[in-house]
């Protein structure tokens, strides 16, 4: 995938941008400042009322404009008060509001809304959209999700673990379904944490090979299988997704591939005694898990969800310092 050249415009703002994009083109070190950073935010505001600043607000007068081409509710609202905890504002844009809907060009848009906000988050279909908007930015981009990766959601499902069990390097990670943008993600942050990752999909909802050879580059452990049981054997962390993404229109079909991948109790009872259970949410209870491992003592999924707030200030911080 070729990343376009990026564009400076005269009159623009010519400082280099901090985009957050995808775990993999992060430094390791960024990462962890990243999480460590959102924790602290986290930890201080306790007490605190969702509408009242942190105690170091570090985006005051500043301006995020949030694009969303596919519906949202955990992003939408974690990234919304998110920058308002930080002290600044948003702005929501559809697509279908906005010029994108009627042909402009997300590097044309990428330069206007760069002279008017201090921030670009977009949740969009087409990876090739966000690196679109990167190159012509000339304010920090932030990928709220592509249908290829999901880096906001695995830093806060990193977050979460470590929260509940400790330091996630050299544990293990199961996931079981589709290896979708999710698993490409977990994928990236095999290398960055240095933890096991094992990939329980079906053939034809594999990862693709080029991601997990890239992963492997850079140093990640990827075991990838059809057999859910041994995926999950001893594991520290089971994940699951939905097994039908918005766009997809193969329900039968999907359903009938990844049902012996779904999470229930007895393949739940194969993970270590005290592994985690996590989904990123919404959940189709009864397909991909059932009520017993979702609603039970080792679900985190509700800490998992609450996790993007802070995870995403923490970026926000990062990206705005």
């Amino acid at each position: 995938m070729r990343t376009p050249q990026r564009i400076i415009e005269p009159g623009a703002r010519h400082d280099i941008p901090r985009h957050f994009l995808d775990i993999d083109v992060v430094d390791a070190s960024d990462l962890r400042a990243i999480l460590d950073d959102s924790l602290r935010r986290k930890v201080a505001r306790r007490g605190r009322g969702q509408v009242e600043l942190d105690e170091d607000p570090p985006c005051v007068g500043r301006l995020l404009a949030m694009i969303f081409e596919k519906a949202s509710t955990r992003t939408r609202v974690s990234f919304d008060v998110a920058i308002r905890q930080l002290g600044g504002e948003s702005l929501l844009l559809r697509g279908e509001d906005t010029q994108l809907g009627r042909g402009e060009t997300i590097g044309d848009t990428a330069r206007v809304l760069s002279r008017y906000v201090d921030a670009i988050m977009i949740r969009t279909s087409a990876h090739e959209n966000l690196l679109e908007m990167a190159a012509y930015a000339t304010v920090p981009v932030i990928n709220g999700l592509t249908d290829r990766t999901h880096p906001c959601q695995v830093l806060a499902d990193i977050m979460t673990f470590e929260e509940h069990r400790g330091p996630l390097a050299r544990r293990v990670v199961a996931w079981c379904g589709d290896g979708n943008n999710m698993a490409t993600t977990w994928m990236h942050a095999s290398a960055s944490f240095d933890f096991e990752l094992r990939l329980a999909c079906p053939p034809e909802l594999a990862p693709s090979p080029s991601e997990l050879e890239s992963a492997a580059r850079k140093g990640g452990r990827v075991l990838v299988t059809q057999n859910p049981e041994e995926a999950v054997e001893s594991a520290d962390c089971v994940i699951t997704d939905a097994w039908v993404s918005m766009g997809d229109d193969e329900l039968e079909r999907r359903h009938d591939l990844l049902a012996p991948y779904r999470v229930d109790e007895r393949l739940m009872s194969r993970a270590h005694k005290n592994a985690v259970f996590m989904h990123c949410l919404p959940a189709h209870r009864g397909e991909e898990v059932t009520d017993a491992v979702i609603d039970g003592p080792q679900s985190v999924v509700w800490d998992e969800a609450e996790n993007r707030l802070h995870v995403q200030k923490g970026i926000l911080a990062w990206c705005l310092s």
